[in-house]
């Protein structure tokens, strides 16, 4: 058994609740058991007794007694470590950067960021396989839709995730991504500017395009260029969403007249139109690149190759990846 442990305070976790900093660091050790060694004295901040609610700050000692928390439950313990490992080749395998800091995935379609009905694994629950020594788990700081591949930023720590979530608020990234859709748009490249709100359907949630002042609609502006186009059927378009709604592109691509091929939401076709051939009918919205402030350095500039259906879509098309950097 380990002995006694004087632990710093880091400038991540200034103004936690003790009890978060222990479930943090040591998320084996049950709130009862906590209270337990709070009450006899054997947890201390800076030589002092503490309770559960206490703020931590930058600096201060936490003293920690020996926890022996990882005897029962033996199968349990192996089938997460089992799962563990499985998710962590997973994550290895979307890994495009990383530093001390910050991880970047590229997210696979079909694979959700977060969890919610009828969704058993998402990005969330395998982000435990990658919990620090200290026992932080890496936080999401932004989300794809769940048909929707490419770039995903994962903060390391709680002070990252902090100022990563600001960059977002603050509009602060550049985000960049590649659709294949029906049709060609009426200019070649453009600002969409509506208000959109979100409406209950037997399929879910589903936004729609609204009138400004109707209650719940948010304003979403998006801008789009013409990369490449098949003939007046098909065309690749590059879009950045200067706001951050959900499903935003999506929606803007369709109220132009040009949704994005796959798309069960919002694709809707005349009757004489079929589906081409080659193609497969899966969301073909890629998040393609990302710019964003680092938490403590320059900039962090990432792209995401695309998924195998969209690199398949590409080559039938004879669409070049080159085209986009002009």
């Amino acid at each position: 058994m380990a002995g006694v442990e004087q632990i710093t305070v880091e400038a991540g976790e200034a103004g936690m609740r003790l009890d978060r900093w222990f479930k943090s660091h040591y998320p084996g050790l049950g709130f009862g058991h906590l209270q337990k060694l709070l009450r006899s004295g054997q947890i201390r901040v800076d030589g002092g007794r503490a309770k559960t609610d206490t703020r931590v700050e930058p600096g201060q000692l936490v003293r920690v007694p020996p926890l022996d928390i990882d005897k029962k439950g033996e199968s349990a313990l192996t089938a997460r470590t089992i799962r563990d490992q499985h998710d962590g080749d997973v994550l290895a395998k979307m890994l495009l950067y990383e530093d001390d800091k910050v991880f970047v995935f590229n997210k696979p379609a079909g694979l959700a960021v977060q969890g919610g009905s009828g969704v058993n694994r998402h990005v969330d629950s395998m982000l435990e396989a990658w919990r620090s020594k200290k026992g932080e788990k890496p936080r999401l700081v932004h989300r794809l839709d769940r048909d929707t591949s490419g770039v995903l930023v994962v903060a390391r720590t709680r002070l990252a995730a902090m100022k990563l979530a600001e960059a977002f608020r603050a509009r602060e990234t550049k985000k960049t991504y590649w659709a294949l859709v029906k049709g060609v748009p009426p200019k070649r490249e453009d600002k969409i500017s509506s208000w959109l709100v979100k409406e209950q359907t037997p399929d879910g949630d589903r936004m729609r395009v609204a009138k400004h002042g109707e209650k719940g609609a948010d304003h979403a502006v998006s801008y789009y260029r013409i990369v490449e186009q098949a003939a007046q059927a098909l065309t690749w378009l590059e879009m950045e969403p200067y706001t951050g709604r959900t499903h935003q592109l999506r929606v803007h691509a369709a109220a132009i007249g040009c949704p994005i091929i796959g798309d069960p939401k919002y694709f809707e076709a005349d009757t004489n139109w079929e589906f081409p051939g080659g193609l497969q009918n899966r969301l073909h919205l890629h998040a393609r690149r990302i710019v964003i402030p680092h938490p403590e350095r320059g900039t962090i500039d990432v792209s995401a190759p695309m998924p195998p259906h969209m690199v398949q879509a590409w080559n039938l098309l004879g669409f070049d990846e080159a085209s986009a950097e002009g």
